[in-house]
């Protein structure tokens, strides 16, 4: 069996173990494969603010690991929630981005977790007058500072 059946099987049995009725698709995206369920119970597994999303994506890449070690991650979505959410941060932060260019004053993004702080960085890297930057620490939640880049 491949990785990639190893995830998709791995998910199936946690969401049926915990009564949901769902059918799974293997997308691949730029980043990684991504688990898309497809069912009618989406708002239970997707949790508050994709809380429980974020949980079944750890564990699964947790017991992935340990069967297949070289593995890349997975990503797991639900009714492409995180495809959604992903869009609207990415302008979001694009329109923080112009605001700092507007008024010359710095701004921050609500805290945001590892994946979508790097998802920030990205989009923000076209914008040469700007620059962000997250503060350091053990947080699992950060806000990224966008502020205008210091001529030198």
């Amino acid at each position: 069996m491949t990785w990639q059946l190893a995830s998709e099987k791995i998910l199936a049995t946690m969401l049926e173990k915990l009564g949901f009725s769902a059918q799974i698709e293997q997308e691949e995206t730029q980043e990684a494969l991504c688990l898309q369920i497809l069912c009618e119970d989406s708002k239970l597994i997707i949790g508050k603010n994709g809380d429980r999303l974020e949980d079944f994506q750890y564990l699964v890449n947790r017991i992935l690991q340990k069967h297949y070690p070289d593995a890349p991650r997975v990503k797991v979505d639900c009714d492409h929630y995180r495809k959604k959410q992903e869009e609207a941060l990415i302008e979001k932060a694009k329109l923080l981005a112009q605001r700092v260019l507007k008024e010359g004053k710095a701004a921050r993004t609500r805290p945001l977790n590892a994946y979508y702080r790097r998802i920030v960085h990205n989009a923000l890297e076209d914008f040469d007058e700007v620059e962000t930057s997250s503060p350091r620490g053990n947080t699992r939640y950060k806000r990224i500072q966008i502020t205008l880049k210091s001529s030198s």
